[in-house]
């Protein structure tokens, strides 16, 4: 694909930017500079290589999923303007 000044006006409108029109040919230019750098990525052979997610192999770090009441709880009420048991107290609204 090769994109052109027309190609980087209507790219440019869609992302409202304003891009003067000395700026277009040089915009051209560098995005078609890109796009054969991304052609250039095709032509690698990627059938034997394992997805990653991250650049060196690391397993993630896993924790026991056990249930827990966060050990906060008494942090959490403490701003409130009335608790009980570490429990929110609030006035009854349904009669």
């Amino acid at each position: 694909m090769s994109v052109d000044e027309k190609v980087v006006r209507r790219v440019a409108r869609l992302a409202r930017l304003a891009i003067p029109e000395e700026r277009l040919a040089p915009m051209a230019a560098e995005l078609n500079g890109i796009l054969q750098w991304v052609a250039q990525l095709d032509e690698l052979d990627t059938n034997d290589v394992e997805p990653m997610t991250s650049v060196r192999p690391m397993p993630l770090p896993r924790r026991k999923d056990v249930v827990t009441d966060g050990f906060y709880a008494e942090d959490i009420v403490k701003n409130a303007p009335r608790t009980e048991d570490n429990y929110f107290l609030v006035p009854k609204v349904v009669e």
